[in-house]
């Protein structure tokens, strides 16, 4: 890539960030998940029960400054406001990694299809057409009964289904750039078709994905919820906003306060998640004007 040419990629970020910036409900939702990430890290270090600790005198109780259970206890005692933060930091993470997983595998795969054009991309988008006709909730439910139900399976399988979108997005990117000048360039001046990919394609195609990722992860959050919400996701001594949302619910009439917080905190997330992906979608969009 032409130093002018990077030059203009760096004009270009500049202007997608003012008008970022500009975009109030998608840099308050910045805010907001920055504000929810820091609560759910340092939260849990404010209360004097831990994760798992049993208050035998607090059985199912209401929200209290007493005892220091300010969002009640579960049907077992424990302390909601510790485990809502805590399931937060798996939910979140499980957000974030399995979204990286599928954002590795869609962009490699896109970007490697959508360079090498003709008879290699014809052929490996009708694998992802395969895969697309394939029931990936049956997929991932076999992984979990046969593999266990790891957090680090839960990452990878997760992953593993939701990187075919990506893959398409990428590879529509790659085809668009595959003939401009400054691959045409790199191609002549002897480098390999990997670094031509890695080096050229990939960092063109960078607007979508971030765009993209930021709509996955809301998807993935409510995919872990729902696998938790069977049963098949996170398992204790360990909680996520799914296995505390199946929990209340199955209290929610006697104990409505066990589904309020883990449910707001799940609510709020996804509905900033998907502020923030509007708001780069349209500071992403080169025909977005640059505001003053």
């Amino acid at each position: 890539m032409s130093f002018e040419e990077t030059q203009g990629m760096q004009k270009n970020w500049q202007r997608a960030w003012l008008r970022l910036r500009h975009h109030r409900a998608a840099f308050a939702s910045l805010g907001v998940l920055l504000g929810i990430t820091l609560v759910c890290l340092l939260g849990p270090a404010l209360s004097p029960w831990a994760l798992d600790e049993i208050d035998w005198e607090s059985i199912a109780a209401p929200p209290s400054w007493e005892g220091a259970h300010y969002f009640g206890t579960d049907a077992l005692g424990r302390d909601l406001f510790v485990r809502s933060l805590s399931g937060g930091r798996i939910s979140l993470l499980v957000g974030l990694v399995a979204t990286a997983v599928s954002l590795l595998i869609g962009v490699l795969y896109g970007a490697t299809a959508g360079y090498l054009g003709g008879r290699w991309d014809a052929l490996m988008m009708r694998v992802v057409d395969v895969l697309y006709a394939l029931p990936f909730m049956f997929f991932v439910i076999l992984l979990m009964v046969f593999f266990g139900r790891s957090l680090v399976l839960i990452f990878v399988a997760i992953g593993a289904v939701e990187w075919l979108t990506m893959a398409r997005i990428v590879r529509g990117q790659a085809l668009s750039v595959r003939h401009r000048g400054f691959v045409d360039a790199a191609r002549l001046s002897g480098a390999s078709e990997f670094q031509i990919i890695r080096r050229h394609i990939i960092p063109n195609t960078l607007g979508p994905v971030i765009v993209y990722a930021t709509l996955t992860v809301p998807q993935v959050i409510l995919f872990e919820s729902f696998l938790s919400f069977l049963g098949l996701g996170v398992q204790e001594p360990l909680t996520s906003w799914g296995v505390l949302i199946a929990e209340g619910a199955q209290s929610m009439e006697s104990a409505p306060w066990t589904l309020l917080l883990p449910a707001s905190l799940l609510a709020v997330t996804l509905l900033a998640l998907n502020f923030l992906g509007d708001g780069l979608r349209d500071a992403l969009d080169p025909r977005t004007g640059t505001p003053r």
